[in-house]
């Protein structure tokens, strides 16, 4: 609107105003949309997400995106914790391991809770301890046979409180002895090999990869949404996934298995579609719930769930790959 002097009015640019000339700054810099990013002040859409809105409901306008250098350090830390202890005691690693998914295990049951499904922490715990233990003593016997009592003895608990609720509840129970408790068994089939340090480590830094290339390449150079599959996912993002995937699978399946170069790029390629089903799906569930992350104890990641589902969905396409390329 002009003025009496016909210049452009001079009353000072409300919130919004800014908030979107900074929206508008961000999308065309990719330089400044990673730092956007990296501060914790990047603009997006709600796209449905819980997290994106205000109690009341309607869109907030700006989300808070991931704090970029406490999601590096917790990484890191966490990197350490588990290469210090693959090439010590590999049961060290486990014991890391059981812990780990453990408190994925408590943040499904607590999630499951907002939606009054009652799911029996202890008993999960408990089966989960079986499941790797029979995993890496025991073979893939083991851990399908502990998997199973696992589910009965779930199944006859819950019997015993009723029948009202029960399909929701015991759904809520078998789902959680799956994902994560069942699908984590992988790794200690993958450990037990001679250099099952090695596919270990293999297996989470391709994964890791697809976390990275695709959170960069998406900041950077994401302009085309994958609308059907994810309004807040971009193809470029994706491609970076791959790319990054490739090139780690690549390196690492030729100088630390003795492998291929094409087994690394196949198993790149692989892990990158698996990963973003993995998170895809993770982001599904949590829709259902109403809930914008499994929990908090990770600074800048939200809840250990949110960093396990992409490392779940690649494990099992990533052992038998594996085991198909490196049978010895």
């Amino acid at each position: 609107m002009e003025g009496p002097e016909g210049g452009a009015d001079a009353s000072p640019a409300r919130d919004g105003d800014l908030g979107t000339a900074s929206s508008r700054v961000e999308h065309r810099d990719p330089a400044a949309r990673l730092r956007a990013r990296a501060n914790g002040t990047a603009h997006d859409e709600a796209a449905g997400d819980p997290g994106g809105q205000h109690p009341a409901g309607k869109p907030s306008g700006i989300r808070t995106g991931r704090n970029l250098p406490a999601a590096i350090g917790v990484g890191l830390a966490l990197g350490a914790a588990v290469i210090g202890t693959l090439y010590t005691q590999k049961a060290l690693f486990l014991l890391v391991l059981v812990a780990a998914v453990g408190v994925g295990v408590v943040e499904m049951i607590r999630a499951f809770g907002v939606r009054d499904i009652q799911v029996p922490m202890k008993l999960q715990l408990t089966g989960l301890a079986a499941m790797l233990a029979g995993a890496y003593w025991g073979g893939p016997i083991w851990l399908l046979g502990a998997f199973t009592i696992t589910v009965l003895v779930l199944l006859c608990e819950r019997m015993f409180k009723g029948a009202e609720g029960y399909v929701r509840d015991a759904a809520g129970s078998v789902l959680t002895s799956v994902y994560p408790s069942l699908i984590a068994g992988f790794v200690p089939l993958m450990l037990a090999k001679p250099d099952g340090s090695d596919r270990v480590v293999l297996f989470i830094a391709v994964t890791v990869c697809s976390d990275i290339g695709g959170y960069f390449a998406g900041i950077l150079f994401g302009r085309h949404k994958m609308s059907i599959i994810s309004p807040k996912k971009t193809w470029e993002g994706f491609a970076g996934s791959v790319l990054a995937c490739v090139l780690c699978g690549s390196l690492m399946m030729r100088f630390l298995l003795d492998g291929q170069y094409w087994q690394g790029a196949l198993i790149g390629v692989v892990a990158a579609v698996c990963a973003t089903l993995g998170d895809l799906v993770e982001s599904v569930i949590k829709r259902d719930l109403g809930i914008k992350d499994m929990g908090s104890l990770l600074p800048g990641h939200g809840g250990l769930m949110d960093r396990l589902d992409s490392l779940l969905a690649t494990l099992v396409p990533m052992w038998l790959l594996l085991a198909a390329f490196l049978p010895g």
